[in-house]
């Protein structure tokens, strides 16, 4: 039996798709890992429920609970049958006094999220709809794009795109239909390819002196 096997067996536990893992304020005591399948995490603004991230295979969540003793910040709702690890906080104190690659781990995870905070910040600070959309694309290539002779490719669901960047739906197929006439982003492969990375950056500058000089001429 494999390590992963011995884990499933002890801490493991299946869940069906539509199952809510925990709400937000809700007091919190166990910690997620997925094995297998996808978990949305969303929080509520202003009266709507807003896409915080889309988990899959490798990922954990909901270990801030844990760490700070306070109410759940988010909800967690599985998307599609899920095998998941379920720890509790005594079992997790005691891996992370017991092994320092579950520390390290979870450290560079922190700072991934924080880094990840910072961007979305920032893109929301943006008040021009396309310029929300042209930040994220930019963002997505520089942290997750792939290669190739035909540009940079990135993996983007779109459908997430309205809640994840707080705008209308109808919005981001404009922007992206405006980005595929100029060819600055193109659908490929279930995602896109932006042939020139530099455009996204050249189209965003342009947004952002549009922004700040409108009204004036």
């Amino acid at each position: 039996m494999s390590g992963e096997d011995q884990l499933f067996q002890r801490y493991g536990r299946v869940f069906p798709a539509g199952s809510v893992l925990f709400r937000e304020d809700e007091p919190g005591g166990e910690m997620f890992v997925i094995q297998s399948g996808v978990v949305r995490i969303t929080r509520r603004s202003r009266g709507k429920e807003k896409l915080l991230a889309t988990l899959g295979p490798g990922e954990f969540f909901g270990e801030m609970s844990i760490i700070s003793s306070r109410p759940r910040t988010a909800s967690a709702e599985v998307v599609t049958e899920a095998r998941m690890l379920v720890i509790d906080a005594k079992t997790f104190d005691a891996m992370v006094r017991s092994n320092v690659e579950i520390a390290v781990r979870l450290i560079k995870k922190f700072a991934e999220r924080l880094a990840e905070a910072d961007a979305q910040i920032e893109n929301l600070l943006l008040r021009d709809a396309s310029s929300r959309v042209v930040h994220h694309f930019a963002r997505l290539v520089a942290t997750q794009g792939r290669q190739s002779p035909d540009g940079t490719h990135v993996q983007v669901n779109v459908a997430t795109l309205p809640s994840l960047l707080g705008i209308e739906p109808d919005q981001v197929d404009d922007v992206l239909a405006k980005m595929g006439r100029a060819r600055i982003c193109l659908p490929a492969d279930g995602g896109y390819v932006v042939p020139k990375p530099e455009q996204l950056h050249d189209f965003l500058d342009f947004l952002e002196k549009r922004e700040r000089y409108a009204g004036l001429a």
